[in-house]
């Protein structure tokens, strides 16, 4: 058996270690909160600080397989990078990739330089569509409709205009000289640009294409999350992440086949082919729902179990999966699949069913 171990036990900890669970493999956490979201989660926890504690991690990378940052505390990730030359086991991350990717206005450089087509700068008319230079996901994005809310912007913003269309997102692998792209994803969002569902979507030659090259002329060796705007004008590329990602592996994973985890330990332990990456077609819906204080099971964006509690497994049967985070309004996430969306769907209504018959909670 394989082990993995992951610095950071919040949501793209729990996205790791729950298909690192489905690939047979044992799961160590490090994480300095004793209270880690997922820490009743994992097979194995460390508590403690590793920017602090340096030779208890390297020790500990004695006796495991692979180390899998998933976290976004600049200061670890940087830290990591200065001993990673130290440890006993591959990490399975590219920190001159996250570097690119973490700085919005050098995401946006990098895609301009090889001709990717994103979203025009500070256009002179309004809709307009601002955020942070560094935050991760939707962390303080949003529509300004007018110029003068424009001059009461945080310094630094990013201002650009606004696309209008679907958010879609496209996973790549990379060994540095190969690149693994997986499987296309539908990503819901709330009024606060927050994620609340992924379904899969049918293959797009021109997303691939695009997914591909910026993975190749960075050159990639670990994952990369690339997310787009699908509208009337064609794609427009918005932000990549090169680092593990939460909700969309899942999806993946019940839609395609593809264990995310399986194919970037691969990358680094013997590498990976161009086109092993093809995705078998099935459905899977993949969505958070809180239950209000009303008894009435609401969609949520994924931010809102950051604030939970503990994370792990409620209930499961064939084609269903039920999580449970523990707040003080518990947060599932619900995944079914099936070989359609048919199907898929029918097992969506069983499982809300379930959480009905329990919690006496109403859709």
């Amino acid at each position: 058996m394989k082990t993995i171990c992951l610095v950071g036990g919040k949501l793209q900890g729990f996205e790791a270690a729950y298909l690192s669970k489905k690939a047979g493999m044992k799961v160590v956490l490090i994480d300095k909160n004793p209270q880690a979201l997922i820490r009743n989660y994992v097979d194995e926890f460390h508590c403690f600080d590793v920017i602090k504690e340096p030779d208890k991690l390297l020790e500990l990378s004695k006796s495991i397989d692979a180390l899998l940052p998933v976290n976004e505390n600049l200061a670890c990730i940087e830290f990591l990078n200065s001993i990673k030359e130290k440890f006993s086991c591959p990490v399975l991350f590219d920190f001159e990739a996250y570097q690119i990717s973490r700085d919005k206005k050098s995401s946006k450089d990098y895609f301009k330089s090889i001709g990717i087509p994103t979203p025009r700068d500070n256009p002179s008319e309004p809709p307009y569509f601002v955020k942070p230079p560094c935050e991760s996901s939707s962390v303080g994005a949003r529509i300004v409709y007018n110029k003068d809310e424009l001059e009461a912007l945080e310094p630094g913003m990013l201002v650009e205009e606004y696309v209008e269309g679907e958010v879609v997102s496209l996973e790549v692998i990379g060994d540095g000289s190969n690149f693994a792209v997986v499987k296309e994803t539908l990503i819901h969002i709330d009024e606060t640009y927050d994620c609340h569902m992924v379904t899969p979507l049918p293959a797009d030659p021109s997303f691939r294409q695009i997914s591909h090259a910026l993975a190749a002329n960075l050159p990639l060796r670990g994952i990369m999350d690339v997310e787009a705007i699908s509208g009337p004008k064609g794609l427009r590329v918005i932000e990549i992440d090169a680092r593990f990602p939460s909700q969309t592996p899942t999806a993946v994973y019940y839609s395609s086949g593809i264990n995310l985890i399986e194919l970037l330990f691969r990358a680094f332990t013997g590498g990976i082919e161009e086109n092993e990456a093809l995705p078998e077609d099935k459905y899977c819906i993949y969505e958070h729902r809180i239950l209000g204080e009303n008894g009435i099971l609401v969609p949520a964006g994924e931010q809102v179990l950051s604030m939970g509690s503990e994370y792990g497994k409620f209930h499961e049967e064939p084609g269903i999966e039920i999580l449970l985070c523990k707040a003080e309004n518990p947060v599932f996430t619900l995944i079914f699949w099936g070989k359609d969306r048919e199907e898929a769907e029918a097992k969506k209504c069983k499982g809300l069913s379930i959480l009905k018959d329990r919690f006496g909670a109403a859709v």
